[in-house]
């Protein structure tokens, strides 16, 4: 997990670092040839192992785009080499789509978005070294296809592009449309495109364009950009517009939906008044309309203890319904077992790395889980695993052997603390790939289970897993060991990022049975969260928060969500926070109290709580992750 990522978040924090919006100078020409793939073929790009082509379908501006297939140990990488001047700035940018999308030149600098459902710029500044530089496009193993279009490299040599045209002026406005017009471009122009958000709205080969299908008393805001062969001028100002009617059309939609409160068999709602004139609001779940009312709020009744809903409210009056605003949460009651509601887990090193060296016996009696990290895979058996005391910790402590491990187990028993085994960590070679060595691992980790006394099993593989045999393995290991056995999973940030990963895929199909997924939130860099407005960077409360939201958001239950966190700024390369950090982030994702500028849009009192690597480096910091955050944990309520 743990056995400190540094190289790899050194270099993600360079790469991130490196990703800049690098304005355009007045001289800057494209450099790219086909950049939006309008040729109807690939050249001059190519594709490794030829898993890239051209697709109509979908497509950011004009008719085709770049869809590129990762297969096996394939990326999909697409490269150019294009001829550039020494010794001076290029900006490189690209529209993507997909899980995982990444852009740089090679040798340089690189970017890249976890999560882009619709699509996202990238851009990223340089300085050439030589007369050519290769850029690419790539995306990642096993996450699905990705797409791009509008492909740019702006620097020297080339085809200029426009000169960005004047901001637009409203002209004629009605109940369903906009006219615009604005300063021509300078420079060479074949057609403008007029942007909202990043969603092309109108294509006009002039100065002008009406913007028509719109809603009554809707408010829009439009900029817009000059085109040519070389590419896309910077944007215009923007303009903001709402169209007529607000006195008779349908109402606007309500505004700052949320959840005030929640119990077992109950959601109470509340969200701001719409605009126009409102004879009411009507709640729906799906297509079913569950309550109507003349006010700002209303309470779902007669729900199912630790059931997710997802409502829309919509204003209406006599001249209909206005759009929706949505918002998911879950009512409590969450089954908890035998467990704490709210509980810490901590990982034991069996290994030793600067970290004190502990016994089992030795953990303190804060942590309600210890993880013991880690099994070993068998070399001689694909996919079974096998452990002992390392040896290193049995000489560290004097002598140390299994006997005494069952035994200090024994102890931790009594108690009321769990055991599990965790199998993988950062250097595990544990593979689960077939179905044999799914029943491997399931025979193996049953048979440890049975000769120490775990509690359970943590899949911890941060070399990547096969969801389908894992959740073979899984279910087979439950099966036998009945329905006491936890199965915990600690999955790195990125692989909660998507519900089409392997780790997030896993997770929602073992639901039913799956105690806990605490997630590294460190070693990351900055991620999208679920507002996928901002990358968020890790060591802030707003990483927590906004990035736990997205596993809270999803058919997972809040008591299967904890987060996790280095126990000291030695455990980790980084995130490490100080953990009254960690008790904040608690609180607001739990009671929406204490959070940062990150508020989310939902509460969920039942959140599992946290998780820490590790015990060991606990110990050397004088137990302050423990002391602070199980203190913390005992008083949610």
């Amino acid at each position: 997990m743990k056995q400190l990522r540094l190289a790899a978040a050194a270099a993600l924090a360079v790469l991130l670092s490196a990703v800049a919006v690098a304005a355009t100078p007045a001289s800057a020409a494209e450099v790219l040839v086909n950049g939006g793939f309008e040729s109807g073929s690939l050249s001059p790009w190519t594709c490794s192992a030829s898993s890239g082509s051209v697709v109509t379908s979908p497509v950011r501006t004009g008719t085709r785009a770049l869809q590129g297939v990762p297969a096996g140990l394939d990326n999909s990488q697409c490269v150019q080499t294009a001829s550039v001047v020494s010794g001076t700035q290029y900006t490189l940018s690209a529209w993507v789509r997909g899980s995982y999308v990444y852009l740089g030149v090679t040798g340089g600098s690189s970017t890249w978005t976890p999560n882009a459902t619709d699509w996202t710029q990238l851009t990223v500044t340089f300085t050439a070294s030589g007369s050519t530089a290769q850029v690419y496009l790539h995306g990642w193993y096993g996450t699905g296809n990705y797409y791009a279009d509008d492909v740019s490299l702006q620097g020297a040599g080339g085809t200029p592009v426009p000169g960005t045209p004047g901001t637009p002026v409203a002209g004629t406005v009605t109940n369903t449309s906009i006219a615009l017009s604005w300063t021509a471009s300078s420079g060479t122009v074949t057609g403008y495109r007029v942007y909202e958000g990043s969603t092309v709205v109108s294509s006009p080969t002039g100065a002008s364009a009406t913007i028509s299908g719109l809603a009554t008393c809707s408010t829009h805001t439009y900029s817009v950009a000059g085109v040519n062969s070389a590419g896309e001028s910077a944007r215009s100002g923007s303009v903001t517009v709402t169209t007529t009617g607000c006195g008779t059309g349908v109402p606007g939609a309500p505004a700052n939906l949320r959840v005030t409160a929640t119990t077992n068999t109950s959601l109470a709602l509340a969200w701001n008044a719409s605009t126009g004139t409102v004879s009411g609001y009507r709640v729906y779940e799906g297509t079913a309309l569950r309550t109507t009312v003349t006010g700002l709020s209303a309470t779902l009744t007669g729900l199912v203890a630790c059931t997710s809903h997802t409502y829309a409210v919509r204003a209406y009056n006599a001249s209909g319904e206005s759009s929706p605003a949505t918002i998911t949460a879950a009512t409590t009651g969450c089954p908890v077992g035998n467990l704490p509601k709210h509980l810490l887990t901590g990982y034991w090193q069996n290994f030793t790395n600067g970290a004190t060296p502990l016994r089992l016996s030795s953990v303190p009696t804060t942590y309600d889980i210890v993880a013991v990290a880690f099994a070993d895979a068998n070399p001689s058996l694909p996919g079974a695993v096998t452990f002992n005391v390392d040896s290193g910790l049995s000489s560290a402590l004097g002598g140390y052997t299994n006997a005494q491990l069952r035994t200090d187990i024994t102890t931790l028993h009594s108690r009321n603390q769990k055991v599990i085994l965790s199998v993988g960590g950062e250097r595990g070679t544990v593979s689960i790939g077939s179905s044999t060595a799914a029943t491997n691992f399931a025979n193996s980790i049953v048979d440890l289970i049975t000769s120490f006394g775990f509690d359970g099993v943590d899949i911890d593989l941060e070399n990547g897993l096969n969801p389908t045999f894992m959740e073979q393995a899984l279910r087979s290991i439950r099966s036998r060991v009945g329905a006491n056995l936890l199965i915990t999973m600690a999955p790195q940030t990125i692989d909660m990022q998507s519900t089409g990963a392997g780790y997030f895929t896993l997770a929602l199909n073992i639901r039913d049975i799956l105690t806990i997924v605490h997630t590294q939130f460190y070693n990351s860099g900055s991620m999208l969260g679920c507002d996928q407005m901002f990358a968020y960077g890790q060591g802030s409360i707003n990483f927590l928060t906004a990035l736990a939201c997205i596993q809270l958001q999803s058919a997972l239950r809040p008591d299967q969500i904890a987060l996790g966190l280095p126990a000291s700024p030695s455990a980790a390369g980084g995130g490490y926070v100080n953990p009254t950090v960690i008790n904040s982030a608690l609180s607001c994702l739990a009671a929406g109290t204490s959070c940062g500028s990150f508020v989310p849009p939902a509460r969920w009192p039942n959140i599992r709580g946290a998780m820490t690597w590790s015990i060991n480096w606990d110990a050397s910091n004088g137990y302050n992750f423990a002391n602070t955050v199980h203190n913390h944990l005992v008083t949610m309520p």
